[in-house]
């Protein structure tokens, strides 16, 4: 019984271990905080002070790795799914917004390599 005891806390400890690494943000806290772009992204508006708002907040929870792996994806997949974005527009977003990213906002960023 003690060997059973002990063995299920490791697993759980492990357990643990991993989630404390993943991300703790999702592709619907993204959308959220860029929805207020997508006019800019479509070239059929200006970057509003409320843009560039949610661009910074997604910034500044993305503090570790798994945080800005998952914002990346979730850009990437939005970059290439949502109907009439501009590419290059979506690239030049963080700095419009003042920001920096490690990558760039495009289908073809391998966010496996952001740290």
């Amino acid at each position: 019984m003690a060997k059973i005891t002990t063995a299920l806390a490791v697993v759980t400890l492990l357990a643990c271990m991993i989630m404390a690494t993943e991300s703790v943000l999702n592709c619907g806290q993204v959308a959220t905080g860029v929805a207020p772009c997508l006019p800019y992204l479509r070239n059929v508006g200006p970057v509003t002070p409320t843009c560039c708002a949610g661009v910074r907040s997604l910034v500044n929870v993305a503090r570790t790795t798994p945080d800005r792996r998952a914002v990346c994806t979730c850009l990437k997949s939005a970059a290439g799914n949502i109907r009439g974005i501009n590419l290059s527009v979506a690239s030049s977003l963080p700095s419009k917004c003042g920001v920096s990213i490690p990558y760039k906002i495009s289908p073809a960023t391998d966010c496996n390599k952001v740290t």
